[in-house]
């Protein structure tokens, strides 16, 4: 078997295996939480941040998403309560996104789930999560 042979074939497992344990994820979060996977991750890396806030750009960035895609996530984070859009006071272009308490909150009792979820998918799957485990551990 060729390296070509051998990248492709390795590159369908992780890409099966992330999408089968990102359907778990979404499904759990959402299901226990109310929340999609993306709006779990931006409160996360909200939740991280200096000052609890970030640039919309950097949460787009961070998140995987585009522009108009992240105004949609952070308008339905900010209808909920769980984060909202600021100006900066230096900069009146920049906008940012601010997690409220309630978001911390949300965010952490979600955590709970999506860690528990993300360690039995990957120990549900074929050897793939274990040779990534030792390649990346």
């Amino acid at each position: 078997m060729s390296n070509v042979d051998r990248d492709e074939q390795m590159w369908n497992r992780l890409s099966g295996l992330y999408s089968q344990v990102e359907a778990r994820l979404g499904t759990a979060v959402q299901r226990g939480h109310g929340l999609g996977l993306s709006e779990f991750r931006a409160l996360g890396y909200l939740a991280e941040a200096p000052d609890g806030e970030l640039r919309m750009q950097d949460l787009a960035t961070k998140v995987g998403l585009n522009q108009s895609s992240v105004t949609r996530l952070v308008g339905r984070l900010d209808a909920a309560g769980l984060a909202f859009r600021d100006l900066c006071p230096d900069d009146r272009r920049g906008v940012y996104t601010v997690i409220t308490d309630k978001g911390r909150a949300k965010h952490r009792e979600a955590r709970d789930t999506y860690r528990a979820t993300l360690t039995a998918a990957l120990d549900e799957v074929d050897g793939t999560a274990t040779a990534l485990r030792r390649a990346l551990g």
